[in-house]
């Protein structure tokens, strides 16, 4: 099993002690967002998380305590954009978020920590020219720290066209995506950097970029030193490359509050959430309750048990 921590919230960011108080116990509990009173639970054991895929915008609060993953395999996707205040109020400053990404990576390994460059939108202030500055000095700041950045392009959802109503986003092109994707593909190639999609169906492969896979078999592999038997995941967009994976997150507790986020658009409901937070509960910023019916979850290791040691897959 592949575990996702979590395409839903921050996780890293704000429930990191709850996390890792999951892992010491061996269980937790994930609510079906699409039927309230349905309660998964999920086996935590080494023995059947093959890898923990981490998404976060800011892990500082995770990485004094990384020991405490130390019987599991597991890699970051960090996203750093060139977005200010107006588009993500809940991050630091960029220079400082930069400089964490560094440090975890040299924590953990380059390989471990994926760069991802989205969503990618545009407006009069984050115009093609602004983004490719911006992509050049972040790819100078983090260059020799990852192998990998992941680049999206901005998917206008109905949830969240009111929040992003007052930052001025204008239609993107096919011609404003190739040019961003011809001076993004100019620019880490020469940081070695290779490029990747997540979830277009525009296809990028003249510049050197390909479809990407965020919960990456091939990597997972690479770091495991095994085969593995997993399928494409059938919840995510058919453009998704994605192995198949147990979500844990919860919609609409991340404090971050980007506007472009199709998982967390009410700040009302986000702020209510977050009160839930207890730390000792099986469940995110949530308990149990009368009508709530817990159903133990069949999970399996994905590992086909050749081990090789030497690396070669």
């Amino acid at each position: 099993m592949i575990l996702s921590v979590s395409r839903r919230t921050d996780i890293p960011n704000y429930y990191a002690e709850w996390f890792f108080r999951r892992l010491e116990e061996g269980f937790l509990y994930v609510r079906n967002p699409m039927n309230a009173h349905q309660i998964s639970r999920i086996d935590l054991s080494p023995d059947i998380v093959d890898c923990i895929v981490f998404w976060t915008k800011n892990p500082a609060n995770m990485m004094a305590q990384l020991e405490r993953l130390r019987n599991w395999l597991f890699y970051f996707q960090f996203t750093i954009t060139p977005y200010g205040k107006e588009t993500e109020p809940g991050l630091p400053d960029k220079k400082e978020l930069l400089s964490t990404f560094r440090k975890l990576s040299e924590k953990i390994g380059k390989e471990k920590v994926i760069w991802r460059y989205d969503p990618i939108y545009l407006s009069e202030k984050y115009t093609v020219e602004h983004h490719l500055e911006a992509f050049g000095e972040m790819a100078d700041a983090l260059a020799g720290h990852t192998e990998r950045v992941v680049i999206s392009f901005i998917d206008s959802y109905a949830k969240t066209k009111r929040n992003m109503a007052g930052l001025g986003m204008r239609e993107m092109t096919e011609a404003d995506m190739l040019s961003l994707a011809a001076g993004i593909a100019k620019t880490a190639s020469e940081h070695r950097l290779s490029v990747e999609t997540c979830a277009e169906q525009i296809t990028l492969q003249d510049f050197g970029i390909r479809h990407g896979s965020c919960i990456d078999k091939n990597l997972i592999e690479r770091l495991a030193g095994c085969r593995l038997a997993g399928a494409k995941d059938k919840n995510q967009r058919k453009e998704c490359g994605c192995l198949e994976s147990v979500e844990v997150g919860t919609y609409h507790t991340c404090l971050n509050g980007c506007k472009y986020c199709y998982a967390n658009f009410q700040d009302a409901k986000v702020r209510e959430n977050a009160k839930l937070y207890d730390v000792d509960s099986p469940l995110l910023c949530g308990s149990i309750g009368p009508e709530d019916k817990i159903t133990v979850r069949k999970v399996r290791t994905l590992k086909d048990g050749q081990i090789d040691l030497f690396g070669q897959i």
